[in-house]
């Protein structure tokens, strides 16, 4: 590719994203999270304990479509990638140390925005043969009759998650292994395409039993890891957490500028991590089959905690702990490598490079299938036109093995930005389905029931063939 082009196509995502996210975007987010907070009575927090329950029953066969934890690995599959290692290291380096603050404040606020599109996606999801589908674009045209909408929709999401988060995944793996073994990028791209082929021209059974397999596995043993280093570093973690929070809501923050760094990154880095309210994982959540939306929609709220309060933690603690933020002009994952290597000695490089590889593994995957969903919506009975997504997918992992850093992640940070501001418009209008749902389901659950969704109950009577 012309390296002029990329220059020019630089220059404009750029200007675009310092719109979106320094005014609209960051505001859009907060109060969307705070308007279904109250909305829904705080039910990220007091249901907590269902939702862990709810994930464990659904650790079984479906009948039809996949399980409710096969769902809810392909959404954490697609959540707990480069964002939890190599965005945090961006966020911090970019940001400092409070920027963490707000990365977690938009995990608490947005796991609710999470649980309404999930909710929402379960309710108006489709048959897919002998299986599910559905998310935002079902919905906008389904629910708001707004099919012009949910194709631009289905568009973004397509070109973002196949396309542009990909090239930044594989842009994570490739720069991982660089640092860690002398591999060349080249050589990486190579290996992902290929082993990602094998993978998505299986179909979404295949995409599940990947990502069921990989991503427990990966999330527990990296946070095992980084839990021991914290373990030998207890003494320092009190002044660790003052300093973040400290970082954030300080008054030397206000008055030289610094909080609107930290914010931003926060916030951006934190939301390309557990994408709640941005559309995605509802095309996840539509996919699993279980007795009441609501229950999708807990089990998903759970995956934003997963993946941000525990996840993205550790390596933020990691990084803040070793101090080399401080000291180190390395961006990115070899930001996180340099600070496991400075605790656990010349394993930390590689040990993070297999980590990245499993973890960034699992989202290509997890990524390309949001992304089937939708090209199925635009062209559904069309295999020809889904070959060629999946080809254009494979294309853009070779690319963005091989591309420069800053060009992939602010072209993810742009596409991110048009997503969320349409999904985050549609859930809103439709929020009130959601509370419908489930102020049903507790109903049930008081009168001792496992709760069974039966759409006219809750005066919903359209476009829910799933649910009649």
């Amino acid at each position: 590719m012309d390296f002029g082009i990329i220059s020019a196509i630089s220059t404009i995502v750029n200007f675009l994203n310092n719109i979106f996210w320094s005014y609209l975007l960051i505001i859009i987010l907060i109060g969307a999270g705070i308007y279904f907070t109250l909305k829904n009575n705080f039910v990220q927090f007091r249901m907590m304990k269902e939702m862990v329950i709810l994930l464990k029953e659904g650790t079984g066969e479906a009948k039809h479509g996949i399980s409710s934890f096969q769902a809810f690995c392909i959404s954490t599959a697609s959540r707990v990638g480069t964002g939890n290692l190599a965005g945090v290291a961006l966020a911090v380096a970019a940001g400092g140390p409070g920027a963490v603050f707000w990365m977690w404040l938009i995990a608490l606020l947005g796991s609710a925005s999470a649980f309404v599109e999930s909710t929402i996606a379960q309710v108006y999801k489709e048959k897919n043969g002998t299986a599910f589908k559905g998310g935002p674009a079902y919905y906008i045209e389904k629910a708001l009759h707004c099919r012009w909408l949910g194709l631009v929709f289905a568009v973004l999401i397509s070109i973002t998650y196949g396309l542009v988060f990909n090239s930044v995944q594989a842009n994570t793996i490739s720069f991982a292994f660089e640092n860690a073994f002398g591999i060349g990028r080249t050589s990486v791209a190579i290996t992902l395409f290929i082993l990602t082929g094998l993978v998505i021209f299986g179909g979404i059974h295949r995409i599940a039993s990947i990502s069921e397999k990989i991503v427990p596995f990966m999330a527990v043993i990296y946070v095992l890891i980084v839990l021991a280093v914290l373990a030998i570093n207890i003494n320092k973690l009190p002044g660790i957490i003052v300093l973040i929070v400290k970082s954030a809501l300080g008054p030397e923050q206000f008055m030289g500028g610094a909080l609107g760094a930290a914010v931003m990154q926060g916030i951006k880095r934190g939301l390309f991590s557990n994408e709640a309210g941005m559309g995605s994982a509802p095309n996840a959540a539509a996919t699993a089959h279980v007795t009441h939306p609501v229950k999708q929609g807990l089990v998903q709220t759970l995956a934003v905690f997963t993946d941000t309060l525990v996840v993205c933690s550790a390596t933020a603690f990691l990084i803040l702990v070793s101090g080399t933020y401080k000291t180190s002009s390395a961006d990115g994952i070899a930001l996180t490598q340099e600070a496991l290597t400075s605790q656990i000695g010349s394993f930390g490089g590689p040990f993070v490079a297999i980590c990245i590889f499993l973890f960034a593994f699992s989202s290509l995957v997890g990524n390309y299938y949001y992304g089937e969903a939708n090209i199925q919506f635009l062209c559904p009975k069309n295999k020809f036109f889904l070959n060629i997504y999946r080809v254009a997918c494979l294309f853009m992992i070779s690319f963005g093995s091989v591309a420069e850093l800053t060009f992939v992640w602010n072209l993810a940070d742009l596409f991110m930005a048009l997503m969320a501001f349409i999904n985050i418009y549609a859930i809103t209008r439709l929020g009130g389905i959601a509370k419908r749902c489930l102020d049903d389901y507790i109903a049930q659950k008081k009168a001792g029931k496992d709760p069974v969704f039966k759409a006219k109950e809750v005066g919903i009577t359209e476009n829910v063939e799933c649910w009649d």
